[in-house]
């Protein structure tokens, strides 16, 4: 695609995602809607970014007086509690902290930072206990996390000069990849928990696989220093995951919610997710050049997927742990916030290649 039409595209669904409500009624599980743009959860975290990300390529400045303004009307309305995935707005408040120089936006991002090393509950070996809105998951740990929680530790130890809490950013990867990435295969498991010490379902989900693929090349963005050592375990954690998804793209591009199960449906989210991550990768050399038809191919399969009205279809609702496979199987179909971030991003790296 050209750039200009690239750069339409993500108008559109721009445009979509910061006008999104429950259009399909779905009856949503969670406390606090994931789909309305109009609340503070991880969906709407990950929106924020993709919102961000693309004002920053384009300098279009309707995109940041859009994000400025959503977090005043929340801030205005008062917050949920502190938990991973309330935690995941706060990513996108620290680039607007920095670049306005709020005090506001700036005391909220360092007493968020503070909850996270001082107050969060913890797992075995430190790991970061997956709390959410509704839920303690006492002894858990999800590959959501990464990107809801750590990647904004890792922002607020960047912004503030706090060595530790970069020390404790590198230690939550290492500890998520020690527990949820599956030797066999490569790919991650959704969670592990302590009580029990197993991996749930065992399940191979795609878009709990592509916070890691979309997350450790933003993440090594933010920690520009890290441990060479580090580093490389991390690509090469990235390499081993990016080689099984090669074996696993469908035919169309996309990948199976459950990658492993060809029986359960494509999903849009997870590929544009993959496709963001293996694009990205491939530009900057941390994976090899040869995947870059993969991402393509993946790219347009999202593409595809984009309604005249810049809807993303065939997005699957939030997803908590599953007991069975069955669990992930049976989710539904729904626009989400996060269907369209995920694009957006994604096709900031498009623009890249066009």
């Amino acid at each position: 695609m050209e750039k200009a039409a690239v750069s339409a595209l993500i108008d559109k669904v721009a445009y979509k995602m910061q006008n999104l409500g429950n259009e399909t009624g779905l009856l949503e599980e969670c406390p606090i809607s994931i789909i309305n743009m109009d609340t503070w959860e991880w969906a709407q975290g990950v929106g924020l970014y993709g919102l961000y990300k693309y004002y920053r390529e384009t300098g279009d400045t309707k995109v940041r007086d859009f994000l400025v303004q959503w977090y005043e009307r929340n801030l205005a309305k008062g917050l949920p509690g502190k938990n991973v995935n309330t935690l995941c707005p706060m990513l996108t408040l620290s680039f607007l902290a920095e670049e306005t120089g709020r005090e506001d936006f700036l005391a909220l991002c360092r007493e968020w930072a503070q909850w996270v090393m001082e107050e969060m509950p913890r797992t075995e070996e430190n790991g970061l206990q997956h709390i959410v809105s509704g839920h303690e998951n006492v002894g858990q740990l999800w590959d959501d996390t990464l990107f809801m929680t750590v990647l904004f530790l890792a922002r607020a130890g960047r912004m503030f000069g706090r060595k530790d809490y970069l020390a404790e950013s590198v230690r939550q990867f290492l500890v998520h990849i020690k527990y949820l990435a599956d030797r066999k295969t490569g790919l991650w498991y959704h969670g592990w928990t302590f009580v029990g010490r197993h991996n749930f379902a065992e399940a191979l989900w795609a878009r709990g696989n592509c916070w890691y693929t979309a997350g450790v090349v933003d993440y090594l963005d933010i920690v520009d220093d890290l441990d060479p050592g580090v580093k490389q375990f991390l690509l090469d954690t990235l390499q081993a995951q990016v080689a099984a998804l090669e074996k696993l793209q469908h035919q169309d591009g996309m990948w199976h919610t459950l990658l492993d199960d060809p029986t359960s449906y494509v999903e849009t989210s997870a590929t544009a997710g993959f496709s963001y991550g293996i694009l990205k990768a491939v530009r900057l050399g941390y994976l090899d050049s040869r995947y870059l038809e993969m991402g393509r191919r993946a790219a347009d399969a999202v593409i595809a997927q984009i309604s005249d009205e810049g809807t993303v279809r065939n997005v699957s609702y939030g997803t908590g742990m599953g007991k069975t496979l069955e669990a992930y199987r049976i989710i539904e179909l729904c626009p989400m916030t996060y269907g369209q971030a995920l694009p957006i991003l994604m096709l900031t790296e498009v623009m890249k290649l066009s």
